[in-house]
């Protein structure tokens, strides 16, 4: 999914001195008269990561005969992976390094942009909804030049205690992912009825839980739909209450204790990096490069989606 912000969005932060907080979302438009609207949790000025994770949008659900659907256009990432994740729908994937795959519920869809790479994303003529989360995640600084990939993993569903979840980056209750990562992350779909639960996790890591239904409360702060609870690092367990029952994302790491440069769809390490990556799209977007950082345009691309302009005052890490 392409990032149609280019700069971290101005979005409320509650909670108390050094405890969870609660991370408002901001509505943002994909684009097009008929804009598939999405909250964005990850970035935003108050805060930029949690562990290595740097992009949050929760959709729908949505009714793609009035949205339109997910319809993004070529476009190119570099130092990050992405995440698919569906509660809903079909999206048809396409990339530069010849993986074309189909991102459906439950499946986690995780693409390596590394050193470069350009995809598609498009909800299928059969979506009738569309339901789910784009996540990113910032590569550290020795990896994120590494070759581009594409991993596709289905975790099966587990029960605990009347939790169920699917696990599809590192380890909760037990399970663990296969999926490799370049930094200790987790990450996991939850599904809890009405009442109580306390997790084990890793006490190095810090936390987001992003609600996508229901209501749940983390560490005694209450959150609703599209809203994320953030827990900062020192906790060994988690403590989920919800009154009505609950679908939430799990989502944590150890801090990168890094800061980044974050514009459009790509992570660097400063600005002049950052405006490198945009000539060279656009050069090759130009051209139908064959070749060079983002790899040859897939010949099913009719259109590529250009690179907005640089502001005019210099980008600056943040982390």
């Amino acid at each position: 999914m392409s990032n149609q912000e280019v700069a971290p969005s101005e979005v409320a932060c509650r909670g108390g001195d050094g405890g969870p907080r609660i991370i408002e979302p901001r509505e943002v438009p994909l684009g097009g008269p008929r804009a598939m609207t999405v909250r964005r949790t990850l970035p935003q000025r108050a805060r930029s990561l949690i562990g290595a994770w740097c992009f949050v949008d929760h959709y729908g659900p949505d009714d793609v005969a009035a949205s339109g659907g997910m319809r993004v256009d070529g476009h190119p990432h570099t130092g990050l992976q992405t995440v698919s994740w569906l509660f809903e729908g079909e999206v048809e994937h396409r990339d530069t390094a010849g993986n074309h795959a189909m991102v459906r519920p439950g499946e986690l869809n995780l693409m390596t942009a590394g050193a470069g790479i350009a995809h598609s994303e498009y909800s299928t003529p059969d979506t009738r909804r569309l339901h789910g989360a784009q996540l990113w995640v910032a590569l550290p600084d020795a990896d994120r030049f590494t070759a581009p990939g594409f991993t596709s993993y289905a975790p099966a569903r587990l029960e605990h205690e009347g939790i169920g979840a699917r696990v599809f980056l590192g380890k909760l209750l037990g399970e663990s992912s296969p999926v490799e990562t370049f930094t200790p992350l987790l990450g996991a779909e939850l599904t809890m009825p009405p009442g109580e639960a306390e997790l084990e996790v890793d006490a190095s890591f810090e936390h987001g839980l992003l609600v996508d239904t229901g209501d749940a409360s983390l560490g005694g702060m209450s959150a609703a739909p599209g809203q994320m609870v953030y827990q900062p690092p020192g906790s060994r367990r988690l403590s989920l209450r919800t009154a009505a029952g609950c679908r939430v994302l799990l989502l944590g790491g150890r801090p990168l204790g890094e800061r980044i440069v974050m514009w459009w769809n790509f992570v660097g390490r400063d600005h002049d990096e950052i405006a490198a990556f945009r000539d060279e799209w656009q050069a090759a977007r130009g051209a139908g490069a064959e070749a060079g950082r983002y790899g040859p345009l897939p010949s099913e691309w009719t259109t590529t989606l250009p690179a907005p302009e640089l502001p005019h005052i210099r980008l600056r890490p943040r982390g």
